[in-house]
C-alpha cells in the first residue's frame, strides 16, 4: 500500500477509466473488398462506423470450422439485418493482456499458471504484442514499455510473484480493457486467470461487463479453483463462475474451469488456435443514431450443403457512439 501511495504522490497511478470509450472499433477508410479465406496480406483499418465481430464456429465435435464464405453469415441488430460488407478469415495479429491474479491464495499456482500463460504466447502469432498485469487488491502492468513481443520479457513479468491481499478482478479487468486501446493492431484480447470472487475492487461487476461491451476485446477467462474451494466454499465457486461466464460471453469469448492444473496448459492452447482461426465480419449499422445506446447483436450461420449444425460465438452487442462524445483519452496502467 505504501508503494501505491507514492506512486500517486509521484503521479504515476492515474484513473485508467475512460470516461467515452468508443464502441467497436471500425475503418477510418472504406472497408476494403472482401477476401477469401487463406488470403494473406490483408489488414483491416478502422473508423467509428463499421461494426466489426470476431466470429467462432465450430461443428458439432466443438472442432473449428475454417471453410466458411461470406454467405453463410447473416448479422442482426436489434433483430434487423444487416448487410454484411466486410468478411474475412486471414490469421491476424493481436494486441492482448495476461490478466493473472496474484492474490494469496495463488501462492501454490502461479508457477504452472506462468508456464500456461506463456503456452498461450508461444502459440499465438508471432506478431501479437502483448502485456502482463498482476493483481491482487491493486494491480500494476508488469511488463517493460505498453506492450511487448519478447517472450522473455513476457516471461519475467509473469515470474514478478507477490501473492498476497485480496482480489481487485473488476477494477484489474477495466484497467486493462483501457489499456489495450493503446495497442497498434485490429485484433484484442484479454485472457483472465483468478481463483477466486472479486472481493476489493472499487468498480462493480456490472461496470466490467459495459466496460467490456464498449470495447471491442474478447475476454477469456480460467477458474483456477482448489479443492478446498470446491467443498468447502460452494458458494463463492458458483458466483466465480457466474462472473467469469457472464463477462466472457459478452464479447463472444468462453469462460473455462479445469478440474486439475494440469487442463490449464491444454486450455491456453485451445484459446491460442480459437483467435488465429476466428472470422471477422464487418457492416455498417443500418441504424446511424448517435445516441449512446446499447445494440444487440446477433450472428447466425447457414451450414453449407452436407454440412450439420454449426455453432457460432461473437460478442452480444456494442454501445453506439454520442454524437458530443469527447475524444478519448487514454490512461496508463500503474507500473509494477
Amino acid at each position: 500500500m505504501l508503494r501505491f501511495l507514492l506512486l500517486a504522490l509521484l503521479g504515476l497511478c492515474p484513473s485508467v477509466y475512460a470516461q467515452n470509450p468508443p464502441p467497436i472499433l471500425a475503418p477510418s477508410t472504406p472497408p476494403a473488398p472482401p477476401t477469401q479465406p487463406g488470403s494473406a496480406g490483408h489488414k483491416l483499418t478502422t473508423n467509428v462506423e463499421l461494426v466489426v465481430l470476431h466470429v467462432t464456429v465450430a461443428d458439432d465435435k466443438g472442432q473449428f470450422v475454417s471453410d466458411l464464405q461470406q454467405g453463410n453469415f447473416k448479422v442482426y441488430e436489434d433483430k434487423v439485418e444487416q448487410k454484411v460488407s466486410f468478411f474475412s478469415r486471414d490469421d491476424i495479429p493481436v494486441t492482448m493482456g495476461l490478466v493473472i491474479d496474484n492474490s494469496g491464495s495463488m501462492r501454490e499456482k502461479r508457477a504452472q499458471v506462468n508456464a500456461a500463460a506463456m503456452t498461450f504466447v508461444r502459440t499465438s502469432n508471432p506478431q501479437d504484442e502483448a502485456f502482463v498485469v498482476n493483481f491482487n487488491d491493486e494491480y500494476y502492468l508488469d511488463t517493460d514499455g505498453d506492450f511487448t513481443s519478447d517472450q522473455r520479457n513476457l516471461d519475467e513479468a509473469l515470474s514478478r510473484i507477490d501473492t498476497r491481499g485480496s482480489t481487485a478482478l473488476y477494477d484489474a479487468v477495466i484497467g486493462s480493457l483501457n489499456h489495450l486501446k493503446k495497442g497498434h493492431k485490429d485484433k484484442r484480447v484479454l485472457l483472465v486467470v483468478t481463483d477466486g470472487d472479486d472481493d476489493a475492487s472499487q468498480k462493480s461487476f456490472e461496470d466490467a461487463v459495459k466496460a467490456a461491451e464498449q470495447s471491442n476485446a474478447t475476454i477469456y477467462a480460467i477458474g483456477v479453483f482448489s479443492e478446498d474451494d470446491l467443498k468447502n466454499n460452494k458458494k463463492m465457486v458458483r458466483h466465480s463462475k457466474k462472473v467469469l461466464t457472464e463477462l466472457s460471453e459478452a464479447t463472444g469469448g468462453q469462460a473455462y474451469f479445469p478440474e486439475n492444473l494440469d487442463q490449464v496448459t491444454p486450455i491456453c492452447k485451445q484459446v491460442a488456435s480459437e483467435i488465429r482461426n476466428q472470422y471477422t465480419v464487418g457492416y455498417y449499422p443500418a441504424n446511424t443514431a448517435k445516441d449512446g445506446s446499447f445494440r444487440a447483436v446477433e450472428l447466425k450461420v447457414i451450414p453449407p450443403n452436407g454440412r450439420g449444425k454449426l455453432s457460432v460465438r461473437t460478442r452480444t452487442g456494442y454501445y453506439a457512439p454520442k454524437e458530443s462524445s469527447a475524444s478519448e483519452q487514454h490512461t496508463s496502467l500503474p507500473p509494477g
